[in-house]
């Protein structure tokens, strides 16, 4: 189970990058930026997955991870709106998942864990979270690249498929 952990970890950070780098390319009022009513801004998304890491992180192996004191229903609202408020939220998120990952022993992959008061085994309820953030990881970088006048990348340039190969297949 240590090969799955170190990867989940090494997948979760990649995601978090990803985050990271579209902040990176914009401006403040970006992140604060929505389509239209019924879509989220970045800070609402950032807002929502901090909230969902806190709850599903905290006492992961101990607690339900729908926990009482959360409002999901909030995450919606826009209550972020600085860069700094953000990176916070967004920085306390992973610190809580990445603290519950590390701190998983070989006995606890025996554990139920519950979420909403659903069982999970351990290895459930981590791809259950393994496939909610990528989800809006992608949408925060859709948003970034609508808003970016100068979007770069984050993963391998249009046109670049052949050069990046040719330097991955002559190592």
């Amino acid at each position: 189970m240590e090969t799955y952990l170190n990867s989940v970890v090494k997948r979760f950070q990649s995601y978090k990058t990803l985050g990271e780098s579209t902040f990176n390319q914009l401006k403040d009022e970006d992140l604060l930026w929505q389509y239209n009513q019924q879509s989220n801004s970045i800070a609402i998304i950032v807002q929502h997955m901090a909230g969902n890491m806190l709850s599903r992180w905290t006492g992961f192996l101990n607690t339900d991870g729908e926990k009482e004191w959360r409002n999901r229903d909030t995450e919606f609202d826009t209550v972020t709106t600085t860069r700094q408020e953000l990176l916070a939220q967004w920085n306390a998120g992973w610190e809580c998942l990445f603290n519950a990952l590390n701190s998983i022993t070989e006995a606890d992959w025996e554990k139920t864990v519950y979420i909403r008061n659903e069982p999970h085994s351990v290895v459930d309820a981590i791809n259950r979270q393994l496939t909610h953030y990528p989800y809006h990881v992608g949408q925060i970088v859709l948003i970034g690249k609508m808003l970016a006048p100068d979007w770069k990348p984050l993963s391998i340039p249009p046109g670049k498929s052949d050069d990046f190969n040719a330097e991955k297949f002559n190592k």
